[in-house]
């Protein structure tokens, strides 16, 4: 049988690191890059005696990711431990939320080529981090850093309602989108702020019954889970195909091989004896809490995209890719609103700058100048001090540099050329050089004329004014 005749079942949990200041349960520092076990303490390190006290802002921002997914946010939820043994968990036992989660039954809606989707939500809960292992290949060993443990996290356990790659790609995306414009997370996927487990399991098309599911976990790049995705799919069809049986596990995904190995049997709720954390007390919400984070959410993707639409009249494509990123987003209405011309603005940064920060690999949050440097250089060439042509030039040195844009074509010699006697000048000379492509325009043959343009911008190394170039050219045809 082929692929086309199996269903594929995907599931996601995304680990969130929320953008408190402080830790989950302890007054350490959150923030991502110090020395080893320099932003840990004795509740963190669980040293004996060392009580936790929960972090009333995780609290809210967990509340605020379960009303921007659609959630029915608990007035009523609790702690509880999840017990397991691993080096980087110093309490033998991480705390989390089993029964009554702060967020359950919720909803986010990605587009589809078959239209919109509703991807359902089981829960959103709160957990602790736990540390990391860094593995000594030197001393064959592993040393334990503390600096996460601790750090806070919401889970989002979605349904298995995701049926291909795509539409899980599509999905983290917009969570990821959604995030970002709540600000609750920071979402650095390569410094672990954002990442998934990904449970997927297939049958044949028609069944009722789900296959048994494999989990891969701690995926943090939409390119790689894409790639572990398209592999694993291919592995469970062609065991099942020959005759096998799909093991509940956990597995690995080695992005160099480019395959995936089995780390451990798959766990059950059972398996960590969950229950009630006794360090610390019931969370309860009043409807007044919860109706004051509401009404203070910030402006989601769905409600800018429509706005986009409405006053800036930008296409359906191009304000949903602009959207898609906060950081995007922000950009284009800052610059927006001073050169005044969105559909510039966003030409420029779905075209030219998408193009570098693909080529670089990076995201728009990198972006090294600022939202006004790029609304100037739109000025510059309405002013028509420079061209479009060397527009991008400047823009690549922006990148490089991060200088303003007047500066750069100053420092290169890049201002246009607008003197009418010296382009007249080099118009004839091309003219009485091309006398083909002279009969060819008087022929009806349009393209010539952007043929001649073409050698004058040459010549002038793309700094000619090209609506000047294109009037003289017509006029001194006209005279042949």
């Amino acid at each position: 049988m082929a692929r086309e005749d199996y269903e594929v079942v995907i599931g996601l949990e995304v680990h969130a690191e929320l953008s408190t200041k402080t830790k989950i349960f302890c007054n350490c520092k959150t923030e991502f890059g110090g020395e080893p076990n320099t932003h840990c303490c004795p509740v963190c390190m669980a040293m004996p005696g060392a009580l936790p006290v929960l972090n009333e802002k995780v609290v809210e921002y967990a509340v605020k990711a379960g009303l921007a997914t659609n959630c029915e946010i608990a007035r009523d939820s609790k702690n509880d431990r999840k017990n397991y043994f691993y080096p980087d968990l110093p309490k033998s036992y991480q705390i989390s939320q089993f029964d009554k989660p702060l967020c359950e039954h919720g909803y986010v809606e990605i587009e589809t080529n078959e239209g919109t989707k509703k991807i359902g939500l089981t829960r959103i809960h709160i957990e602790e981090d736990a540390g990391k292992l860094n593995h000594d290949d030197f001393g064959r060993g592993s040393l334990v850093d503390l600096n996460r443990a601790g750090v806070p996290l919401i889970e989002i356990v979605s349904e298995p309602d995701i049926r291909s790659v795509e539409e899980t790609d599509i999905y983290l995306k917009k969570l990821k989108s959604i995030l970002e414009y709540i600000e609750v997370s920071d979402c650095k996927m390569q410094e672990g702020s954002l990442r998934a487990d990904v449970n997927i399991s297939i049958r044949k098309k028609g069944a009722k019954e789900y296959g048994t599911r494999t989990e891969m976990k701690n995926m943090n790049s939409f390119k790689s889970i894409t790639r572990a995705l398209e592999y694993e799919i291919e592995r469970q069809i062609d065991v099942v195909e020959n005759g096998g049986k799909i093991e509940q596990e956990t597995l690995r995904w080695d992005e160099v091989s480019g395959k995936t190995f089995p780390m451990r049997d798959k766990e059950d709720a059972q398996d960590y004896r969950y229950f009630p954390d006794p360090d610390l007390v019931c969370i309860k919400l009043s409807d007044e809490y919860i109706e004051n984070i509401k009404n203070n959410l910030p402006e989601l993707p769905e409600s800018r995209k429509e706005r986009y639409l409405k006053d800036y009249k930008l296409t359906e494509k191009d304000a949903n890719k602009i959207t898609a990123s906060k950081h995007l987003s922000d950009f284009f209405e800052k610059a927006t609103n001073i050169s005044n011309n969105p559909k510039a603005v966003c030409n420029w940064l779905l075209s030219d700058i998408a193009r570098i920060l693909n080529e670089k690999e990076i995201e728009p949050d990198e972006i090294p100048f600022k939202p006004e440097d790029l609304a100037e250089l739109i000025g510059l060439i309405e002013e028509g001090t420079i061209s479009s042509k060397i527009a991008k030039d400047v823009l690549e040195k922006m990148f490089e540099t991060a200088e303003k844009p007047e500066k750069i074509i100053k420092d290169n010699g890049w201002i246009q050329i607008s003197d009418e006697g010296e382009i007249r000048k080099i118009v004839e000379k091309i003219v009485d050089a091309n006398p083909q492509s002279i009969a060819d325009f008087k022929a009806g043959k349009e393209k010539a004329l952007g043929f001649l343009v073409g050698q004058a911008m040459k010549e002038t190394k793309g700094k000619a004014n090209p609506q000047m170039l294109n009037t003289m050219f017509r006029e001194e045809i006209s005279k042949k």
